[in-house]
């Protein structure tokens, strides 16, 4: 897997286990409430968001590809592509931080509700619940799937993530592995947002390669005699992070201004929920609380 394909890699597994969860919560719903017979609704809709999601990728290509005719014109469209998958992915990030402990309960009860309605609600609340994840998935991958020398290998990487959360989800579903899932997507939380770094970095770039942002001709500093591209750190840096040893002013400043901030901020809440310093020994020490999933 080439450096480049980590980072779709992550993606893939990080939006589909978001995905999967969400469907397994329906399916496992409908199981326990002896309501079967919905169960074809419920895939219809995940059938429509992924058809949906597949083909905005493929428009998002063949717009880049076919109906822009100049290199500007491609270099404008990508950027501004890559701005609108920064923002969906931050907010996503810490929308399922604040969303991830009553997700279940909204969704049983929207389910609920759209049973008593009929079954196009029902196909209706189980498109509405992938087709975010689909669509930000596509849109993901179309921005760093630029970035690649070989777009197949993102596609591929991407796939695997996917698939890999599947069968998490299916392990899940059937109690044959727990995984704590908070951490699971603080980590791969802040991890998105390097990537989403490096993807604002990389639409900087692509403005000043339409003309519309001055300085890319300039670099900043550089380091590549330090930071070889061609080794496997350079190569890994720039495939996940972006990160180069010789960006330009404007692309080290908006790496930096988004990178720091927004993983602060991200990060924050899990850092005050770190355990204080062990009581006295005359105080009563609370009872523990067994560690569980986090959904």
């Amino acid at each position: 897997m080439s450096d480049a394909s980590l980072a779709a890699y992550l993606i893939g597994l990080r939006e589909g286990l978001e995905a999967t969860l969400v469907v397994t919560i329906l399916i496992a719903f409908l199981v326990k409430s002896d309501r079967r017979q919905q169960l074809g609704r419920v895939w219809a809709g995940v059938v429509a968001a992924v058809v949906l999601s597949i083909g905005f990728g493929a428009l998002l290509t063949y717009t880049s590809t076919s109906i822009l005719s100049t290199y500007e014109q491609r270099e404008l469209f990508e950027a501004v592509a890559s701005v609108a998958a920064v923002i969906f992915v931050t907010w996503m990030i810490f929308w399922m931080r604040k969303a991830a402990r009553s997700i279940a309960g909204e969704l049983r009860s929207k389910l609920d509700d759209a049973i008593k309605l009929g079954p196009i609600a029902v196909v209706a609340v189980a498109f509405l619940a992938v087709v975010r994840e689909g669509l930000e998935t596509a849109l993901l991958f179309f921005t760093s799937a630029q970035a690649a020398e070989r777009p197949l290998g993102p596609l591929l990487s991407i796939a695997a993530g996917i698939v890999t959360s599947v069968l998490l989800g299916f392990l899940l579903y059937a109690g044959a592995v727990r995984i704590n899932l908070t951490k699971f997507f603080t980590w791969t939380g802040a991890l998105l947002v390097l990537v989403a770094a490096g993807i604002l970095k990389y639409a900087v770039h692509d403005f000043q390669e339409a003309g519309v942002l001055p300085g890319g001709e300039r670099s900043a500093f550089d380091v590549t005699g330090v930071l070889d591209p061609n080794a496997w750190y350079g190569a890994l840096l720039e495939g996940m992070f972006n990160i180069t040893g010789d960006p330009s002013w404007l692309e080290l400043a908006a790496w930096l201004a988004y990178a720091v901030p927004v993983l602060i901020l991200f990060l924050l809440p899990t850092l005050r929920k770190r355990p204080a310093a062990p009581a006295p020994a005359e105080a009563v020490a609370p009872t523990p609380t067994p560690e569980g999933v986090s959904r």
